[in-house]
């Protein structure tokens, strides 16, 4: 028998959907991962000609490499995939044959896959000999100030309710890459903290980035009476000017496909640089927190 899903597919797929209609005003936090993964693509000293961007979105990925690369866009929305002129496919369900690209980027969106290891051996799988996989995903300690006042007031109104998913670890995530076989896998996290004035406004982003709770289950909504105890928890949790400074933890993959050709890993230890780092460009475009206002 099967294991259960922990991720209600079906409501992934609207939730999307939905989320395409509006995604243009909430996608900060898309293109934020997105400058990252190509800001580290271009450190690489290779050309990638044939290239799957997983989980496009809005498209404006592919619209952002180079010229004269082959790209496949899929997404498991079939909004957006339609919108992109692309495949709408679940990422631990990819219907591509093996070896057929050189490059996948997935910029987001890994955080809500049922099977993520078997999503990276697909990937992996999918990548010829020495290719490049670089993914992005929300990772362990996100939302920690809409967490702690969802919390105050299904607690203040009699009930509690999981209102934010589980999340990944930077050494998990590091672990399922080497699990699927990547050579020289990679985790590292980033804090991207976005202030707000009230929680609402950082509920709607949510919606509209389509990065809401997909958990399997029925959930009863947050009641209407709850509304003042999580406007009152979040704004117990303010910086001096009323604004508060919530936290979205980044994790970012980086992995090769196996290749007879690749040069054999240091003994363990020895490094003194991520291979993160060595894809990045030399100069100020190092590891870096952003702030942005909400």
């Amino acid at each position: 028998m099967a294991d259960p899903e922990i991720f209600d597919r079906a409501l992934r797929r609207r939730r999307r959907d939905r989320a395409a209609r509006i995604f243009t005003d909430h996608g900060f936090l898309r293109d934020h991962v997105v400058d990252e993964l190509l800001d580290r693509l271009g450190g690489v000293t290779r050309s990638f000609d044939r290239v799957l961007d997983l989980g496009c979105m809005d498209g404006t990925l592919a619209e952002r490499l180079a010229p004269g690369r082959s790209v496949v866009r899929a997404d498991p929305g079939f909004a957006f995939a339609k919108a992109a002129g692309g495949i709408q496919c679940d990422e631990d369900r990819l219907p591509f044959a093996d070896a057929s690209f050189d490059l996948v980027i997935a910029a987001g969106g890994l955080e809500t896959v049922n099977d993520l290891p078997g999503a990276l051996s697909l990937i992996r799988r999918i990548l010829k000999p020495d290719s490049l996989f670089l993914g992005a995903l929300i990772g362990a300690g996100s939302l920690p100030r809409l967490r702690a006042a969802t919390l105050a007031a299904d607690m203040a109104t009699g009930g509690v309710a999981p209102r934010i998913h589980p999340q990944i670890d930077v050494r998990s995530a590091g672990d399922l890459l080497a699990r699927a076989g990547f050579a020289l896998p990679v985790a590292d996290g980033e804090r991207l903290t976005v202030r707000y004035r009230d929680p609402l406004r950082l509920i709607n982003d949510l919606r509209g980035m389509a990065g809401g709770n997909l958990l399997h289950g029925r959930r009863p909504p947050l009641r209407r009476d709850a509304l003042p105890e999580l406007f009152h928890s979040f704004a117990e949790q303010a910086d001096a000017d009323g604004r508060t400074s919530e936290a979205f933890e980044i994790v970012y993959l980086v992995g090769w496909s196996p290749s007879p050709d690749q040069p054999k890993p240091a003994r363990r230890g020895s490094g003194t640089q991520s291979l993160a780092d060595a894809l990045r460009p030399s100069g100020p475009a190092a590891a870096r927190k952003g702030t942005t206002e909400g």
